[in-house]
């Protein structure tokens, strides 16, 4: 008999937006312990608004967003200053601060959470570096690594406090195809290696084929959830046209007629 797995998030009657706007509605959604989730649709379907309403950067209209058990839309400053130990955000851009090192960039996370010694802030910095390919990028800046490079360092940023959930906006966007599919790979590893919840957002076929276990699909038209499950099984089986035209990659009209 197959176990039911252990949810780890849970999105439940979100509405949200901005001012009069509303761009999701009526979003429900698990994420499961260990997965590799990955958040997709078109441009402008709301799928990094989704990513701010679930790290609590934005505040939804309505709905509840449950990570690792705390409600984070109603939370308190210091249950939500706990849930931010849960989980690691890397930004699509990467987000590192331009006048420091790698290894400057990692510690500030363990300063501002940890009271711990300096040569144990530098030897978990440099821990999360090695696992992410950098281990020998403690000293460079920012500016000195490839876009490939920076993201990587930004995971790993994100990693500094061990979190059980990482949470990936674009990992791929602005990346060469062999840098892309490193990110994947890398992405695997450490889903395999550290068992780590990955919440992704892309638009990026090959890599959600590559790394998704599961995957929701976003629709601008409808503003809510048009498709739930396993990429390839949505790709051959979903009886909704826009969802099988996403995933075959086909104009519209080549879509219509299927």
């Amino acid at each position: 008999m197959k176990t039911q797995p252990e949810t780890i998030i849970q999105v439940k009657n979100l509405f949200g937006g901005y001012g009069d706007t509303v761009i999701l509605k009526d979003i429900t959604f698990d994420v499961y312990k260990g997965e590799v989730f990955i958040i997709l649709g078109g441009s402008g379907c709301g799928k990094s608004t989704m990513l701010k309403f679930m790290i609590g950067l934005e505040r939804p209209f309505s709905g509840q967003v449950y990570v690792d058990g705390t409600e984070i839309v109603n939370a308190s400053e210091a249950d939500y200053n706990r849930a931010l130990r849960s989980f690691g955000v890397m930004y699509q851009n990467g987000a590192l601060f331009g006048s420091m090192n790698l290894m400057e960039n990692i510690c500030l996370v363990l300063e501002e959470f940890t009271d711990l010694p300096r040569d144990a802030m530098e030897s978990i910095a440099q821990m999360r570096l090695n696992q992410v390919g950098l281990g020998d990028a403690a000293d460079k800046m920012p500016s000195d690594l490839s876009g490939g490079m920076r993201k990587r360092a930004a995971i790993a940023r994100a990693m500094a406090l061990d979190p059980k959930i990482l949470f990936l906006d674009e990992p791929s966007a602005g990346l060469d195809p062999i840098t892309s599919a490193q990110m994947d790979e890398l992405i695997l590893q450490l889903s395999r290696t550290l068992k780590i919840t990955f919440v992704i957002v892309t638009h990026e076929l090959p890599s959600i084929f590559t790394v998704a276990d599961r995957c929701i699909m976003l629709d601008r038209e409808v503003k809510t959830i048009v498709a739930t499950g396993e990429p390839h099984e949505l790709q051959a089986n979903s009886d909704n046209p826009w969802v099988r035209q996403f995933f075959n990659r086909q104009a519209s009209n080549e879509a219509d007629k299927s």
